[in-house]
């Protein structure tokens, strides 16, 4: 049997253009994306713990955290990119593509269950042709569960947009679903 010897591959490691040279070649990229990023890590890169900065900040400027940017985060921060990915994976908050035009969430707390939340939530579903944390195939809607709007007086409860609704009925949600695609242009 022979022996192989083990390589690394710098590349993921952020071992081979790490730090300056990275932010420097990433600076001068013709792609929007990587150019937005590596403006993002030359003002944040020397905080300390700049990771969760970088993606908040990424993703606040072009909606999602592409997979290029992943590599120009790693290469920057010296960190590998299975690192960088298994952060923004491990958060809700951060997303990989980019973000439905609505966003509907739907309160998933013990008093909207209690109140009809549970089949809401699955009426929620139907409707839309999704599940939680996806998005419609047309990209008009994301749905994603939140536990607790504050409605709980007023359950079962919905935001759409940033806007709360209380006493939801899933008829109640057909209208608002209806609503909200005929105000966007």
């Amino acid at each position: 049997m022979q022996q192989r010897e083990a390589t690394s591959d710098l590349a993921s490691s952020g071992g081979a253009r790490g730090g300056q040279m990275a932010l420097d070649a990433a600076q001068a990229s013709p792609t929007p994306a990587i150019a937005a990023t590596a403006r993002i890590l030359a003002r944040l890169k020397d905080q300390p713990g700049p990771l969760l900065p970088v993606l908040h900040a990424v993703q606040h400027e072009l909606g999602c955290i592409p997979a290029s940017a992943v590599q120009t985060i790693a290469e920057a921060l010296n960190l590998s990119r299975a690192e960088v990915h298994g952060v923004i994976t491990f958060y809700p908050h951060f997303r990989s593509d980019p973000p439905a035009r609505h966003k509907l969430e739907v309160c998933r707390a013990e008093s909207c269950q209690a109140m009809g939340g549970d089949r809401l939530a699955d009426h929620a579903r139907e409707a839309l042709g999704c599940d939680f944390h996806g998005h419609t195939p047309d990209g008009n809607f994301s749905l994603e569960p939140v536990y607790c709007l504050g409605l709980c007086a007023q359950s079962p409860a919905v935001m759409i947009d940033g806007r709360p609704q209380a006493r939801v009925t899933p008829e109640k949600l057909d209208r608002i679903i209806a609503r909200t695609l005929e105000a966007t242009p």
